[in-house]
């Protein structure tokens, strides 16, 4: 198996192509970058800018270039051997046009050869979704998008089709039927009834009329192909055929301001296999799986067997072709079976590196059983950022918090009434099929027999509300302790906020739980297995929504804590719990993914490492931030009996701002426009006072006023002089905190993986924000000088990128010199040994200190934090006038002798190696030493 020594990602999008990303190849490689870890770059929806929204998982993105352009960027690629690692999504495609499966589906319905190849529940509950599926896509209400005349009936070399806007749907060809026969003695008078092109109109109405129910397949395809294409061809050639149908479909889209013109459209759309709706329905009413709650993402039944291997045939072949050599599988926890996707795609694929994207709460393993390599990184940005955190200063900030916003409600009851909100909000049509399926399966027994529909609803609420993972793994196989644990944990809490439902949370406990089956048939079991993996298919979306989309939009503690797989709640991490994360990932997961920015993440990388530094200075920050407030109390909005922003919200922005401001001006930049558009989306996302659903344009406005009031650029922005001295302070220890966690990610137990551009300061904001494009020419630029001035001056190269760090050279520097000596002793990056080392002297809690070892070889990773109490801002943490008497514990089979691979310095040690020659001139040290013997 190949093992990426650091992977690359890539956003791929039409405006960076398969073109753009060779000419980056070999910048990447001097980087010390060994794969290229790409976005999915399968046929995506017209205009995608992230590859997600696929409509064609065997086609390549005709966006990005044509197959000699992927062919010309994986040769290059090859040449340099280096790898590929890509992102793939298994759990949905796009519902959309594009999608020409999807189509199939709905013209065809159950003839199609597709029918089980989308997740959709055909023998639904509700009468009008029986035999059809939803299709949430209208921006306003059914009857008044189609009495405006929005949807539109037209006719061309495909057929029949509904148009919405870009939205095009085709007719089934039962419904060609009522079409052409409507006003067909008109025809008849216009060409006369013996005329052979009115005679074999008639046969094509009678072919209509009687395509025999049992021809399936490629026979009944044809018969339907052949039928539209007579139908086509007397559409061209006869021009009172052509004025019979085109006044036919004129007379079908009915007149604006007559209500009753619209019947036969409307008869027409009630036949067809799906039911066109206000986007707003699938929120309540929903018979197809989508991803998380976008109604424009429809899921796949990967489980099926040949659904499986239709998905994967293109990803199969470059896999056998030597172009992929490993995959990141996208939401792995959307799928049916998780378990048993990832042994038949390892069974399939081989010998390839697999990683997963797995958020984890923290503490909870990733299932040892799977065949896979680890996570994409979400749990080690969680602990790397934590451990840059006070936790010792949690109550101070849980208090300044509070002063400011009045806010007391707890994380624990946050995380339940958030979740809460989305079942009841944005997922109640799951919600309301995995009742109506637990349902069906009470029916069955006399214990369940009396239990109503709305009680087990009430109860599945719950037991989703408090359930405190993503999701288990509970399959044909059975269950495994842990999630019995989390089950019976979710269960036990449940009954304690509904007792009076204690016989329905019993039940749901014993199916969930795969318990007293002895005496159900073989198809009662199913039926129970069923609806448990339906539940933990539901799970995931919830956590998702409920948490990262909600939660983590409205508990602003501390903003650097608010992040992907990240519990707020938890202020910091302990030194002594990243060093037992790091030791068991190193033996069990060594290969997994190490990552601290991704397309998904909250905020920059260095907008974290930035807000960490508040922890250390809680008594001054409630000072600024309390002055902050009063200078712009007066840019306030003031509603009706509101102020906008809230005080919660103001918090969050100062927390923002602290944490991207840029370090150039921002005057004649677009950064108050980025922040406008990202304030917006956060409180879209918190939805207290506006939502997706339910935009308050009055807040909104409010809120995007007072930026541009805050932030305006001029010597009278009292704010702005206020601001500029404690941001500095603050971007400057920012600076430190993020050499220091740029360091440890990359010698850390797994790989490396940098998200584009981040290898300058990462400022963003969450998506679209994080995805702008990224200036490569002068990333190359600065690599080049860096390795030009390194070979010949090393220290006054340093001193250099010392007194110009903000322009983000240094860390450019950091990561090109520790990737080479990664390349350079792989095996101990990979294999070596993680040994936690005893730090001693008067600044031992202000140093992460780890070797790794392998045969002969040590590495020692020294990384400072929390200096806000050791160096003034301007300064650096170097030498001993610093760090005084601290000093690491080295053991007795240690080398004696280190050359630091950043400044290729050497540092001797005697049992203990003094930090002050260690960091004499770099404020982070990887220092290698090797044994004789």
């Amino acid at each position: 198996m190949r093992i990426p020594t650091a992977t690359y990602r890539i956003q791929f999008h039409a405006g960076f192509n398969f073109e753009a990303a060779r000419q980056i190849v070999s910048y990447l490689e001097e980087l010390g970058i060994t794969d290229l870890y790409a976005s999915p770059i399968f046929k995506a929806r017209k205009g995608s800018s992230h590859g997600y929204d696929v409509v064609d998982s065997n086609q390549l993105n005709p966006e990005l270039g044509t197959s000699e352009d992927f062919e010309a960027l994986t040769d290059e690629i090859h040449n340099r051997k280096m790898g590929w690692l890509q992102d793939i999504v298994p759990n949905h495609m796009a519902y959309d046009t594009q999608n020409l499966l999807l189509l199939d589906v709905l013209e065809h319905g159950p003839d199609s050869d597709y029918f089980d190849y989308f997740d959709i529940e055909w023998d639904h509950g509700y009468e009008h979704l029986r035999g059809r599926v939803l299709a949430p896509l209208l921006g306003n209400f059914y009857g008044e998008c189609l009495e405006n005349g929005e949807i539109k009936l037209k006719y061309n070399d495909l057929g029949l089709s509904i148009n919405y806007y870009s939205l095009k749907l085709p007719v089934k060809i039962q419904s060609y039927a009522n079409f052409i026969s409507h006003n067909l003695g008109h025809l008849g008078r216009e060409l006369g009834r013996r005329h052979p092109d009115f005679i074999k109109f008639l046969g094509i109405l009678y072919l209509i009329k009687n395509i025999p129910s049992e021809t399936k397949g490629k026979e009944r395809y044809d018969q339907i192909a052949f039928v539209k294409g007579l139908l086509w061809e007397l559409y061209n050639q006869n021009p009172i055929v052509k004025e019979f149908i085109d006044e036919n479909i004129n007379f079908f889209n009915g007149e604006k301001g007559n209500p009753e013109s619209f019947n036969l459209l409307d008869d027409l759309l009630s036949e067809q296999f799906y039911r066109l709706a206000f986007w707003k329905v699938g929120a309540e009413e929903i018979n197809y799986r989508r991803f998380f709650t976008v109604n424009e993402l429809i899921s796949v039944k990967v489980e099926d067997i040949k659904v499986f291997h239709k998905n994967h045939a293109l990803i199969f072949d470059l896999i056998e072709e030597g172009k992929f050599t490993g995959l990141r599988i996208d939401h792995i926890d959307g799928l049916y079976d998780p378990t048993e996707y990832l042994k038949r795609l390892r069974h399939r694929i081989g010998d390839i590196y697999i990683t997963v994207e797995k958020i984890l709460e923290h503490k909870e393993d990733l299932p040892s059983y799977w065949p896979i390599e680890g996570t994409s990184g979400y749990d080690f940005l969680n602990y790397v950022n934590g451990v840059f955190c006070r936790s010792d200063r949690e109550q101070q900030f849980s208090d300044i918090y509070y002063r400011f916003t009045r806010l007391s409600v707890p994380y624990e009851q946050l995380f339940i009434d958030k979740k809460r909100l989305i079942i009841e909000k944005n997922l109640a049509g799951d919600v309301d099929n995995l009742a109506q399926l637990l349902k069906n399966i009470s029916g069955q027994s006399r214990q369940g027999n009396d239990f109503t529909r709305p009680g087990l609803e009430k109860a599945l609420s719950a037991i989703l509300a408090i359930f405190p993972v993503y999701r288990t793994y509970i399959n044909q196989e059975g269950l495994r302790e842990s999630d019995r644990t989390y089950v019976k944990d979710a269960i036990a809490k449940a009954k304690q906020q509904i007792p009076l439902l204690l016989k329905e949370l019993n039940f749901i406990e014993t199916i969930l739980l795969l318990e007293a089956e002895e005496t159900l048939t073989t198809e009662q079991k199913e039926q129970r297995r069923h609806f448990v993996m339906k539940l933990q298919q539901l799970t995931g979306p919830l956590m998702a929504k409920g948490i990262e989309d909600t939660l983590l939009y409205v508990y602003y503690r501390l903003l650097s804590l608010n992040e992907v797989g990240g519990n707020p709640s938890q202020f910091g991490v302990s030194l002594t719990e990243f060093h037992q994360f790091n030791q068991h990932q190193q033996a069990v997961w060594p290969h997994k993914m190490n990552a601290t920015a991704t397309h998904d993440t909250k905020r920059g990388e260095d907008v974290r490492a930035r807000i960490n530094v508040l922890s250390e200075i809680p008594d001054e920050w409630e000072q600024q931030v309390k002055s902050w407030r009063e200078l712009n109390s007066s840019k306030k909005v003031n509603l009706v009996n509101r102020m906008v922003p809230d005080t919660n919200d103001e918090y969050f922005f100062y927390q923002t701002l602290i944490g991207s401001f840029p370090f150039e001006e921002i005057e004649n930049t677009d950064f108050i426009d980025r922040m406008k558009d990202y304030v917006i989306k956060a409180v879209r996302e918190a939805k207290v006072h506006t939502a997706w659903l339910r935009p308050d344009n009055e807040y909104e406005t409010g809120f995007m006023t007072f930026v541009d009031h805050v932030l305006e650029p001029g010597e009278q922005n009292q704010f702005l002089k206020k601001f500029a001295p404690f941001w500095k302070k603050v971007a400057d220890y920012g600076i430190l905190n993020s050499l220091s966690q740029t360091l440890l990610k990359i010698t850390a137990p797994g790989v490396p993986d940098i998200y584009q551009g981040t290898e300058f300061w990462d400022l963003s904001h969450v998506d679209p924000d994080n995805r702008r494009p990224v200036d490569f020419e002068r990333r190359i630029q600065v690599l080049q000088e860096i390795k030009q001035q390194a070979q010949s001056d090393i220290l006054q190269l340093i001193e250099d990128l010392i007194s110009t760090k903000e322009d983000a050279r240094i860390k450019l520097f950091l990561t090109t010199r520790v990737l080479e000596a990664r390349k350079q002793y792989l095996k101990v990056f990979q294999a070596g040994n993680y040994q936690p080392l005893e730090v001693v002297g008067r600044f031992k809690d202000n140093l992460i200190a780890f070797a790794r070892s392998y045969e002969n070889t040590t590495a020692i990773v020294i990384a400072p934090r929390f200096l806000t109490g050791i160096v003034k801002a301007e300064e650096m943490p170097l030498g001993e006038k610093v760090w005084k008497d601290t000093k690491l514990e080295l053991s007795e089979e240690m080398p004696s002798v280190w050359k630091d691979a950043i400044t290729n310095q050497i540092v001797e040690s005697n049992g203990q190696l003094a930090i002050a020659e260690a960091l004499n001139y770099f404020p982070a040290a990887l220092l290698i030493g090797e044994n004789s013997n």
